[in-house]
């Protein structure tokens, strides 16, 4: 028997003794490691994830060690190979899948949302999403997925080097899209409304912070880019006031890119949708290509530790998600370990 986190109802949550699953014809036994709390398992905790059904083993942000293999599995993908986890479904046949876009599957089923998660001492995935990596440290194979999602953003705005890109939330997903702008040679401008986070994007290398809670930031922008806006908004916060501000500040012929959803319905002044002829765009999850990105730059330059914010036991899971709940300004990703 293996233990497994089960989040029930909104606000009820309890460790549960599951049996250990076996691996059958092409899939892989991992041990879990790590796993991630991210927000979407805290909105699911909430009561706020229209998409998750209930009750559910949370979790996606993996770290594991592969322990069984299946029949017919590449011999490549062997016991022992520390591994993070590609934790999206897709049916290959939608319009998405036809168009080389499966992160954005019609029919996707993400690990800890739509189908159980990896938040559990064991856990099966097909072979084809096991990403293995022994250079990366079991802690640091766990940020690989929330990373890719922030640099999948900056891929959907063709972001280029003479690109001034602001990006609206430095939580982990905009630290993500931070990092990706800067190593594609952008002038990146990070807002947040909290000082601390503005300094972690600043030391990763974004040229410009703007407190939107102290600074006005339409003042400042003028002054960043001579009063053109930027080139390329990204919006990491999923809230109406900042999808608006998105709109509103991005440079004529600009591209807007949104990861978070608004919570509720959003009213747009969509005459500057014609008159700046803007490219508005949708970011979801993360393809085979920002993945490997993601693991490229940890093996070259490592992570911070505060984007580790604090370790729990999944007898602890509960008090991780209230703890979080009343420091979501302070957290940047939040493991159970096992």
């Amino acid at each position: 028997m293996m233990k497994a986190i089960n989040i029930l109802a909104v606000g009820e949550i309890e460790v549960v003794e599951k049996s250990i699953p076996e691996p059958v014809r092409g899939e892989v036994l991992l041990k879990i490691k790590y796993v991630g709390f991210c927000g979407s398992d805290l909105n699911t905790f909430l009561g706020k994830n229209p998409m998750v059904r209930l009750p559910v083993i949370p979790g996606h942000e993996i770290s594991a060690v592969i322990v069984d293999v299946g029949e017919d599995v590449p011999e490549s993908i062997k016991i022992g190979n520390r591994c993070t986890v590609n934790p999206y479904t897709n049916c290959q046949h939608c319009s998405s899948c036809r168009n080389g876009r499966p992160n954005a599957c019609r029919y996707n089923e993400t690990l800890g949302v739509q189908r159980n998660g990896a938040m559990c001492e064991y856990i099966v995935v097909p072979w084809q999403k096991v990403i293995i990596d022994n250079e990366i440290s079991e802690r640091d194979l766990t940020l690989i997925e929330p990373l890719s999602v922030g640099f999948h953003a900056v891929a959907r705005a063709n972001t280029i080097d003479t690109d001034v890109v602001m990006v609206i939330g430095c939580g982990m997903i905009g630290i993500g899209a931070v990092i990706r702008a800067v190593l594609r040679g952008a002038n990146v401008i990070a807002v947040d409304v909290d000082d601390k986070k503005l300094q972690l994007a600043k030391s990763l290398g974004a040229q410009h912070g703007i407190n939107s809670a102290t600074e006005n930031l339409h003042s400042r922008l003028n002054e960043i880019t001579n009063g053109m806006g930027p080139d390329v908004v990204i919006e990491a916060v999923g809230a109406s006031s900042t999808y608006r501000t998105a709109i509103d500040e991005v440079a004529f012929t600009g591209r807007v890119v949104y990861i978070g959803y608004a919570k509720s319905e959003v009213s747009f002044e969509t005459k500057l949708f014609v008159s700046k002829e803007l490219d508005i765009r949708g970011s979801r999850n993360a393809l085979p290509e920002d993945f490997r990105a993601v693991i490229e730059y940890v093996k070259r330059n490592g992570v911070p530790d505060e984007f580790v914010t604090a370790i729990y036991k999944p007898e602890e899971a509960k008090d991780a998600l209230e703890y979080w709940r009343g420091n979501s300004g302070n957290v940047f990703r939040i493991f159970i370990e096992f």
